[in-house]
């Protein structure tokens, strides 16, 4: 006898559920006040300023910063010089903020909204080398900050990738629910941002709104690049992995 037994239809793949967005150059430009609220510490506060120009801030923690640059000067990298470090850093980041002009980088709104308008929205949160206070000075100058619910920041660790991993473990303590690889898509705009993305297995939106071309993130292989975000729909990018190709 043949038995016939009930057909039930594949478990759909699931779609993003976590979206973590960079902030400078991929929220935000806020005109190099964050670079010369560094300066004003490093020149005012320990005396020293040669060597900055050798940083290169484009994707870094800046913990990661700090530490090379005391590094030029010997100075000693105690927990209480970097606590002496930000704890400046925020007083002139917020000073020079207060004129500057913070530009939202093309279709932020409109795409943060799109997400958000989803049938099933994921959970909105920033991955970034900024240190917590210092995202939340830019971010709330230019509106944005109430939009996310979660993140990692420098606070949190010097290393990108192991920002990730910390950024990825608490939306998925928000969710819930432990989150697959495909679940995951980091946004920003260089190199160093796919890279951390890629140590976490995530997927990529790589936008040319920074300092980096469009050709120059591709050549580090993101799942999408594009100019802006006024080139990509938010459906597109929350669907199942393998249901739409990369652009």
């Amino acid at each position: 006898m043949t038995v016939h037994l009930p057909q039930h239809p594949p478990t759909p793949a699931p779609g993003v559920r976590l979206v973590l967005f960079d902030v400078d150059g991929t929220l935000i430009r806020t005109g190099g006040a964050g670079v010369r609220a560094f300066g004003k510490v490093f020149s005012t506060e320990f005396g020293q300023l040669d060597g900055f120009e050798k940083l290169k801030f484009a994707g870094r923690t800046d913990r990661s910063l700090v530490r090379e640059f005391f590094g030029f000067h010997n100075i000693p990298t105690t927990p209480e010089n970097f606590q002496r470090f930000f704890d400046r850093y925020v007083f002139w980041l917020d000073h020079l903020l207060q004129d500057a002009r913070i530009e939202i980088c093309a279709g932020v709104r409109e795409f943060v909204r799109g997400l958000q308008e989803l049938p099933r929205p994921p959970v909105l949160g920033l991955l970034t080398g900024n240190i917590r206070l210092g995202a939340e000075i830019k971010l709330r100058y230019a509106g944005l900050w109430d939009l996310f619910t979660t993140g990692a920041f420098a606070d949190d660790a010097e290393d990108r990738g192991e920002i990730a991993a910390i950024a990825r473990a608490r939306g998925s303590r928000l969710l819930g629910e432990p989150l697959r690889d495909e679940q995951v898509l980091v946004v920003g705009d260089t190199a160093l941002d796919i890279r951390c993305a890629r140590a976490i297995h995530a997927r990529v939106l790589a936008v040319a709104t920074g300092g980096a071309t469009l050709e120059e993130l591709r050549q580090h292989q993101p799942d999408w690049a594009v100019p802006n975000l006024t080139q990509i729909q938010p459906s597109t990018v929350v669907q199942p992995a393998g249901d739409v190709p990369a652009a």
